[in-house]
Order: C-alpha cells, then sequence, then structure tokens
C-alpha cells in the first residue's frame, strides 16, 4: 500500500518471488561439479535468448571495469534472480522489450529524484521495491552484506552500487514481465463487489 508518492510502479500480487524459490536457485548456484556449471551455462544460454533486451543491458554493466566483489556479485545476483522468477513462473514471463526496461529505468531514476528532492522523505527508492518483491530484496541484501562484510578493505562500493541499482532494474522489469493468471480478472471483479 502506497502512502507517499512513488514513480515505481506496485508489483501486483502475483509476480511475487517467494522464498523457497530463492533457497532452491541458491542451492543450484552453490553446487560446484561439472554438471552444475553445465546447467548454469544452459540456464544462461536460455536467459540470454528469453530475454535479449536485459541480458544486454546487464552485460553492458558486467563488462564495465569493476572490481573483482562487484563482478562476482553482479554474476550471481543478476542470474539468481533471473532463475528464480524462471523456477516460479517459466513460460508465464515475457520477454521483456527495450522500450518496457528504458521505462523500469526511467521509473527508477524519477523515483530517486523525487526522494531526493523532499527532504521528510524517509524511505528510499531500493525501500519501494523491497516493499514489492521482499524476498528477492532480502535475499539481494543478504549476499551484498556477506559480500562487502567479507571484503571490505578491497571492495570498490561505487562498482557494487552500479551492479546493486541492474539488480533492481531487473528486478522490476522481470516483476513487470509476469502474466496475470487466466483468472486474475475475474478474482479482482469478484473482489471489487464483494
Amino acid at each position: 500500500m502506497w502512502v507517499r508518492r512513488a514513480a515505481i510502479r506496485p508489483v501486483p500480487s502475483f509476480a511475487q518471488v517467494p522464498l523457497r524459490a530463492l533457497s532452491e536457485v541458491e542451492d543450484q548456484l552453490a553446487e560446484d561439479d561439472e554438471e552444475a556449471r553445465q546447467r548454469l551455462d544452459e540456464a544462461f544460454t536460455r536467459f540470454e535468448q528469453t530475454q535479449p533486451a536485459l541480458a544486454d543491458r546487464i552485460a553492458q554493466v558486467l563488462s564495465s571495469p569493476l572490481d573483482e566483489t562487484a563482478l562476482a556479485l553482479g554474476y550471481f545476483l543478476t542470474l539468481a534472480v533471473w532463475l528464480a522468477f524462471d523456477t516460479v513462473f517459466s513460460e508465464e514471463v515475457e520477454e521483456v522489450s527495450e522500450v518496457a526496461l528504458a521505462g523500469v529505468e526511467e521509473s527508477l531514476k524519477l523515483d530517486e529524484q523525487l526522494r531526493m528532492s523532499d527532504p521528510a522523505e524517509a524511505v528510499d527508492s531500493d525501500d519501494v521495491i523491497a516493499m514489492e518483491q521482499p524476498d528477492i530484496l532480502a535475499f539481494v541484501h543478504e549476499h551484498l552484506d556477506a559480500a562487502l562484510e567479507t571484503n571490505a578493505n578491497e571492495v570498490d562500493v561505487d562498482d557494487v552500487h552500479e551492479i546493486y541499482r541492474v539488480v533492481l532494474i531487473e528486478v522490476l522489469a522481470l516483476s513487470y514481465a509476469v502474466r496475470p493468471p487466466a483468472n486474475w480478472g475475474i478474482q479482482m471483479t469478484t473482489e471489487f463487489t464483494a
């Protein structure tokens, strides 16, 4: 529920990714044998094929000069987020177009500007996203905090912030790309007429 203004559109409840899916993906990514690496390569290839605009945007960030911690986080988090959506929604995630991706980036930028211009604003843009996708953002924060704590003296915080930002964009873009269930319109009508 929105209590303050925001430029970020709400995520429909049917598009929320549960914690169990993120735990499953984390377990998959933790496996370190030849079969697991092959599955990850196949998953990454499938990501590039099914989400070319999003994969290209992420590749732009990952190919920029980043420190090792930020780069490792970038690969892990962007693949984990996509795998979680793919695990939960599979064929129900539409391709994110370049226009949709640009819209997400612009809404995030506008939301950040709104919050910076209001000195009374106590909520950051990532807090708004966390209200919409709480389990994903908790997962992302857990891994960011662990990486920053482990590599506190070596990590470039600006590089990590750049990774964090592209992950936020990915989360929103994929959230908006989830097709509603077949009975969603009927269910919503029933709720409003009851």
